[in-house]
C-alpha cells in the first residue's frame, strides 16, 4: 500500500478508515439483534434473512478488525475484504426490507457498504 503523500491525506485516509469500521460495528450489531429476533423455525424467507443477517454480523466484524490493525496490509487484500463487505451489506439491506420493523437495520447495512466505498476510494 502506497502511504498518503501529505499530512492532509493521512488524516483523510484515517478517518475514512475509523468511519468505515465504525459502520461495520454498527452494522454487524444491529444484523446480530435482528437476527436474533427471528424464528429459526419460521418461514423459508425468514430463515435466510436470519442466515444473511448472520453472516453480514460476520463480515463486518472481520472487516472491522483488519482495519483496526496497525500492521502493513496490502491494498488488494484489503479492497477484497471491502468488496466483500460491501456486498454482503447490500444483499442483507434488500432482504431487510421486507421484513417489517426492519427498515433502522437495513440503513445501518446501506451505510456501512457506503463507508465501504468510501473508503475503498481513499485507496492508492
Amino acid at each position: 500500500m502506497t502511504p498518503p503523500t501529505s499530512q492532509q491525506q493521512l488524516y483523510r485516509f484515517l478517518e475514512d478508515r475509523f468511519t468505515c469500521a465504525q459502520a461495520c460495528t454498527e452494522c454487524a450489531r444491529a444484523c446480530a439483534v435482528r437476527a436474533s429476533l427471528l424464528d429459526p423455525d419460521g418461514t423459508e424467507r425468514q430463515e435466510r434473512v436470519r442466515r444473511l443477517g448472520i453472516m453480514c454480523a460476520e463480515v463486518c466484524d472481520a472487516t472491522c478488525r483488519m482495519l483496526s490493525e496497525q500492521n502493513r496490509q496490502d491494498e488488494a487484500g484489503i479492497r477484497v475484504q471491502l468488496e466483500w463487505c460491501r456486498s454482503v451489506c447490500l444483499d442483507s439491506a434488500h432482504a431487510l426490507d421486507e421484513q417489517p420493523g426492519a427498515e433502522g437495520t437495513a440503513a445501518s447495512c446501506r451505510d456501512c457498504a457506503r463507508a465501504c466505498t468510501d473508503f475503498m476510494a481513499t485507496l492508492n
